[in-house]
């Protein structure tokens, strides 16, 4: 990097300082901002809905008598679930709820080097869905840590499940997809740090 000194020489002598490729960038895409603001208000929304939900469904639905939405391709079935997200690993629930708070930490420490949105989403629905099912399990029968989350909605075929599972699913969908473009939650993009391709040789002439 050039001192003072030699840019005051430069100017003495009358030549420009020619920016270097760093300031040429940074002058072209300007100041990054953190993301953690899109961060939190992702995972607040999804955190809300899920609380909110699963108040209505203890309050207004009785187990094992579902509600038809839509026929038989959606119910709502009010169960309790010991496991992870779509009731996988039951009978696991202090572990799942090592892991979330685990995960809720990750998230919180990655904020710091945040500066992607679609990153900022994609942890978002990770962060609120991991902090929706451990306050179930936190709060809930029949103990700490080893509270049963609340599930109710139903496709056919499939597991039931919640809110904080749809935003850890959709999460982690995100996330992958976010990898396998390049993106990276630190902002940079492989796509566009790749030089670009060299130009293709010039065909020989004919000899005269």
């Amino acid at each position: 990097m050039e001192t003072a000194q030699e840019d005051a020489d430069r100017a003495s002598h009358g030549e420009q300082r020619t920016p270097s490729s760093p300031e040429i960038e940074a002058a072209a895409t300007g100041p990054r901002r953190r993301r953690v603001g899109i961060l939190l208000t992702v995972a607040g929304i999804v955190y809300v809905l899920d609380v909110i939900s699963k108040y209505l469904v203890v309050a207004k639905l009785t187990p094992g008598e579902p509600v038809h939405v839509l026929g038989s391709f959606l119910q709502l079935a009010y169960t309790r679930n010991s496991g992870a997200a779509f009731s996988i690993g039951w009978g696991y629930t202090a572990v799942f709820s090592l892991i979330a708070m685990g995960v809720v930490v990750v998230i919180l420490r990655l904020a710091r080097r945040l500066y992607s949105a679609p990153w900022a989403v994609a942890l978002g629905l990770l962060l609120g869905g991991a902090i929706g099912n451990l306050t179930d399990r936190i709060a809930r029968a029949p103990g700490l840590f080893r509270g049963w989350v609340v599930d109710f909605i139903q496709f056919p075929h499939f597991a039931i499940f919640n809110v904080a599972d749809a935003g850890i699913t959709c999460g982690g969908v995100l996330m992958v997809l976010l990898a396998f473009r390049g993106l990276h939650p630190d902002g940079t993009d492989e796509r566009r740090a790749q030089p670009p391709a060299d130009p293709p040789a010039d065909a020989p002439s004919a000899p005269e």
